[in-house]
């Protein structure tokens, strides 16, 4: 056949099957030059477009700062990503139309102040001032360069712009404020006592009819889910870390090079006066600015204080107010290696010749020392090889997670080949279903894998799954069960004891009822109780944690009683349980007067304000052409 085509491949016929294949190709390469082809949208927002792939880096973003901010509490399989993924979205469109609605009001933020709100952020700072190597590694763990953060902080200040706006234009009046202290501080006297359910359970005889009835009304309760059993490989930076072969001189270099994990190595503080000038200057601007910086150092040497001379003299905003103070730092900390080995070579009160950076020219005086404080090699050695171990398995964690993608895809049906080629465990699961998975199973993209046509039906490995930053697993079903109604045999018991419960509720309410009805005047709470132990009389106001939180509830709902009256209640419980109370007395609350009315009042007003904002908000989305095109 082939030789057929080869034959017949020559002539018209030829020059016909190289047309028709170059045409879509050409027309597909036209619209990429003409931008048509251009990537993915997840949404519009009046004509302002939102890519998939900004929505990718927000994500990752918002996932790395949940991360951080929990630390170690942080569980993954707590998150639908998918959810989360939402929300994201949600929050781009807002801050979309925000911008859009703070551009036509003509509100605009200068770079001065962008640089001054970096400036002032405590994650950039080392010793009390701004840190430059901080700000670029933090910005690179978050895929972010600086003019896209520059531009993250400006939006966010316009946003913030009208935030501020919105706020300015909201009031409290008098009333509104008397009306608020009156309700939110009012306080309630009560009586109750406890009626519990299970005070009827020996009462509470189900038949064997009763339970058949139940079953057959509500099988929908008592259906076995789809569940599997599996086999998994699970990596892990740890687990990457064990399988390293570790020497004396390996540990050795890694525990010169980390002291500070150690213990606390050499410390050094120094000041410096800085006098600017760019990295692509002319020759005769670095001329100017060094004859400057030795001007200082000669007026130094002749006994000047260099502190005085650094808040007259020095270009770094950041630390010129202080005297050029700099605070302790240990070695290989400043961004600049000159600098660094400056700082190392000085005697305490020494200053050093001009040393320069990208930022310009330095004096750099040393004015502290603290000694290092290390654990000897041979006593710190378990704990070097420990954070050898860590901090090599982080690095060794990507490498082998892909070596394991690769193995688990190449061989579909079994894992023992990947296992085997990187000595890793295979593990065995219990049964997992969808709603009792526990641990790594329990997260939303395992789960989902595990049931998956090719993972379920087809059996073969899942593809390698990312549980966190250095943690994925690998896994494939070994066996599994359909969803099922479990028979009434296995159940029985179950329904029994739903009947019982129900029974013994129903006659603890018409209990609690009875006994409602019995109380006035002339048979007061404590005598209607009879057995039952009354608690009370209580004074509570709305955020009581005392009482139980649906009687709290129930007590603000019921109406005041008359003059020298009472109004009798029932709430009902957690667990079936009934309380049955008595209103006493109302108490309204009283506004504050002086400096406390007006922190009240303002703290009304900041609650009014952000509900406006959140309406303006709302109002902007409803007016706006938004078209969401993420699957």
């Amino acid at each position: 056949m082939l030789q057929e085509i080869r034959d017949k491949a020559q002539g018209w016929f030829a020059w016909a099957i190289v047309i028709l294949i170059t045409i879509p190709f050409a027309l597909w390469g036209i619209q990429s030059y003409l931008g048509i082809g251009s990537e993915p949208l997840a949404a519009t927002v009046n004509g302002a477009e939102i890519t998939e792939r900004s929505l990718d880096a927000q994500f990752q973003r918002f996932r790395q700062q949940l991360r951080s901010q929990l630390g170690s509490a942080y569980r993954p399989e707590f998150f639908d990503d998918k959810e989360m993924r939402k929300n994201v979205l949600d929050q781009m469109i807002s801050d979309e139309l925000l911008q859009q609605a703070s551009h036509e009001m003509g509100l605009r933020v200068g770079n001065a102040m962008v640089q001054a709100a970096i400036l002032g952020m405590p994650a950039f700072q080392k010793e009390g001032h701004f840190d430059q190597q901080t700000y670029q590694t933090s910005l690179r763990m978050q895929g972010l360069t600086p003019s896209g953060f520059e531009d993250r902080v400006r939006r966010a200040i316009v946003s913030e712009q009208l935030a501020q706006a919105v706020e300015a234009g909201v009031f409290v009046t008098n009333y509104e404020f008397a009306e608020s202290e009156r309700l939110q501080k009012q306080t309630r006297e009560l009586s109750y006592f406890i009626i519990p359910a299970a005070d009827y359970l020996h009462n509470s005889t189900v038949s064997d009819e009763e339970i058949k009835d139940y079953y057959a009304n509500n099988k929908r309760d008592f259906i076995s889910p789809e569940k599997v059993k599996l086999e998994y490989i699970q990596l892990d930076a740890a687990t990457a870390g064990a399988t390293l072969t570790v020497n004396d001189e390996l540990l050795r270099d890694y525990y010169d090079n980390n002291q500070d994990q150690f213990g606390i190595p050499e410390q050094r503080k120094a000041s410096h006066i800085l006098i600017k000038v760019a990295s692509d200057a002319e020759q005769a601007e670095v001329d100017e600015a060094l004859a400057k910086l030795n001007k200082l150092a000669e007026r130094i040497s002749q006994g000047e204080d260099f502190a005085e001379l650094a808040k007259q003299y020095s270009e770094d905003p950041g630390t010129a107010p202080k005297g050029g103070d700099l605070g302790f730092f240990g070695k290989g900390l400043m961004d600049n290696p000159a600098l660094d080995a400056a700082v190392f070579a000085l005697k305490k009160g020494e200053v050093s010749e001009a040393v320069r950076s990208s930022f310009g020219y330095h004096l750099i005086k040393l004015t502290g020392i603290k000694e290092a404080n290390v654990k000897p090699f041979d006593e710190a050695k378990a704990d070097v090889e420990k954070a050898y171990r860590k901090a090599e398995g982080e690095k060794l964690y990507f490498e082998m997670a892909e070596q394991l993608a690769n193995l688990s895809y190449e061989d579909p049906k079994s894992l023992e080949p990947a296992a085997n080629a990187l000595g890793l465990t295979i593990e065995q699961s219990d049964w997992v279903s969808r709603d009792q998975a526990t641990g790594v199973f329990a997260t939303p993209k395992v789960l989902g894998a595990l049931f998956s046509e090719d993972v379920l039906k087809e059996r073969n490995n899942s593809e390698l799954i990312e549980i966190d930053g250095t943690s994925s697993i690998v896994l494939r079903v070994t066996d599994h069960q359909e969803s099922s109604v479990q028979p009434l045999e296995k159940v029985q018991d179950q329904v029994k004891e739903t009947l019982a419960k129900q029974k013994a509720e129903q006659q603890a309410e018409a209990e609690a009822q009875k006994r409602m009805a019995e109380i006035s005047t002339d048979s007061p709470l404590t005598q209607v109780a009879g057995s039952f132990a009354v608690t009370g009389p209580l004074t509570i106001n709305r955020n009581n944690r005392e009482l139980p939180p649906a009687l709290s509830t129930a007590l603000f709902r019921t109406e005041k009683p008359q003059a020298d009256g009472i109004t009798p209640g029932v709430a009902r419980l957690a667990q079936g349980d009934y309380a049955v109370f008595v209103l006493l007395s109302v108490t309204e609350g009283k506004s504050e007067e002086g400096e406390a009315k007006q922190q009240q009042m303002d703290q009304l007003r900041r609650v009014y304000s952000r509900s406006y904002y959140e309406r303006v908000l709302a109002d902007l989305k409803s007016r706006a052409d938004i078209e969401i095109l993420l699957k």
